[in-house]
């Protein structure tokens, strides 16, 4: 009887609609758990990126020589990410525009200010991306184990139905299959949910380095064009 009830026999035992639910549990499982570390090491390089490149830029390193070692990484097919590709939106942006004598100094810091704006924007997407599939798993897999759940738990009855006498050994598998689909869409939900509010706010937390960068830059080219 142990034979028969045990968790592996009992999917394997579980009608088609049950075990459709239990393998659609389980590819949403894996997936989230897939995106939970490619999560967790692009928000991991981001943030030593922060603090990385924040380092540098506060050496009291020249602006120029700081955009060469980002280029100079580039051709050496090293990713910059984060907030250097904030720095050198902007950086690239303000050198072009402050070269051409006939374009207003307010022009040059609009021009850059923009370019800081699409860049940021971009970073922020990265750092967003696949955070939204991990709440629709977090919120859906719950239902979809319950509607499993209340498969098995039909057929349990259906199965009771039609014996003569009632018995725990009729019932015991649909009700266990039952909550195998319960436990698959909790298991599917809980550390999806527990990453995407960790993630969530470790996002606005770069985020907010960000933005912090980026006003502080455009007051250090400010300071450039206009002197003081």
């Amino acid at each position: 009887m142990n034979q028969e009830l045990s968790p592996l026999q009992l999917i394997l035992d579980a009608t088609l609609p049950v075990q459709l639910v239990m393998f659609i549990l389980l590819a949403l499982s894996l997936l989230s758990w897939v995106m939970i570390v490619q999560r967790f090491l692009v928000l991991g390089a981001a943030a030593s990126g922060v603090l990385s490149f924040e380092e540098r830029f506060w050496s009291g390193m020249d602006l120029s020589q700081l955009y060469k070692e980002g280029t100079q990484l580039q051709a050496e097919d090293v990713q910059v990410v984060g907030i250097e590709n904030i720095f050198r939106a902007g950086f690239k942006e303000f050198m072009k525009l402050r070269q051409q004598p006939t374009v207003e100094k307010e022009a040059v810091m609009q021009g850059a200010q923009r370019a800081m704006r699409v860049a940021y924007s971009r970073e922020e997407e990265k750092l967003e991306n696949h955070l939204s599939f991990l709440a629709t798993v977090g919120s859906v897999t719950p239902y979809i184990g319950l509607f499993g759940t209340v498969i098995g738990i039909m057929n349990a009855f259906i199965g009771l139905a039609s014996q003569n006498q009632a018995t725990l050994q009729v019932v015991a598998p649909g009700i266990a299959e039952a909550l195998i689909a319960t436990a698959m869409g909790l298991f599917a939900a809980i550390p999806a949910v527990v990453a995407y509010n960790r993630y969530t706010a470790q996002v606005e937390s770069i985020s907010g380095s960000y933005i912090t960068f980026t006003e502080e830059f455009s007051s250090i080219l400010h300071r450039q064009v206009y002197g003081g």
